[in-house]
């Protein structure tokens, strides 16, 4: 087990719960933007994490939102797909992670899940001299709209070979976004990438991304 320590962040007058996980020697930070409907206890995202964590890459998993916000979209899902709100968030956690004494001397990546994703690419598109690296699992891109020609992170796409709607969402993203890019299919993979060893290639595909890039 590595260390983890729950963080708070203060954003805007909003409070954010973490957890952040500092390997030894950590050569880079991956913060995760969940999908719709999900939070920092992500067992998708946790599985990624630990993978990153054993490349001495550092991880914070956050709350994009309140816990009175979460509370209201459990009811009424109006919050999981307000990519702004969401954006704000990530682009608060960076500028954090800039300033807080364990992970200013770290270089910045940012791994998006579902409408995560475009949140993250939204984030990379408002911090270019901070975001060094971003990774889509299962994402929605496209809903980064405008965002995508101002990305200038290197950007991996992983979508499901099962999941074709996304996969095309994801292709017409990829051809609004700058190199270095690449698009990975894991054949055989739906959506949540369920499959045994679906999202083990998920975890391996962002370590080497992220290690490139970052290390």
């Amino acid at each position: 087990m590595m260390p983890t320590w729950p963080v708070r962040l203060d954003l805007a007058g909003e409070s954010l719960n973490g957890d952040l996980t500092l390997p030894a020697e950590a050569r880079g930070l991956v913060i995760f933007a969940h999908g719709s409907g999900s939070s920092r206890h992500s067992s998708r995202n946790r599985s990624v994490a630990e993978v990153l964590q054993h490349g001495r890459l550092a991880t914070l998993l956050l709350d994009l939102l309140t816990d009175d916000e979460e509370a209201r979209d459990i009811r009424t899902a109006e919050f999981r797909f307000d990519i702004p709100r969401l954006a704000d968030r990530v682009v608060g956690a960076i500028d954090w992670a800039e300033t807080c004494r364990e992970t200013a001397p770290l270089r910045i990546g940012v791994f998006g899940a579902s409408t995560g994703a475009a949140a993250a690419l939204i984030a990379a598109a408002r911090r270019p001299g901070a975001v060094r690296a971003v990774v889509s699992r299962g994402g929605r891109p496209d809903l980064a709209d405008e965002s995508l020609s101002a990305v200038a992170a290197p950007t991996l796409l992983i979508v499901g070979g099962k999941d074709e709607v996304v996969i095309e969402l994801n292709r017409l993203a990829l051809a609004r976004l700058k190199e270095p890019k690449t698009l990975q299919v894991i054949p055989g993979a739906t959506h949540l990438f369920e499959e045994p060893g679906a999202l083990d290639s998920v975890a391996q595909l962002a370590r080497a991304w992220f290690e490139q890039y970052l290390g």
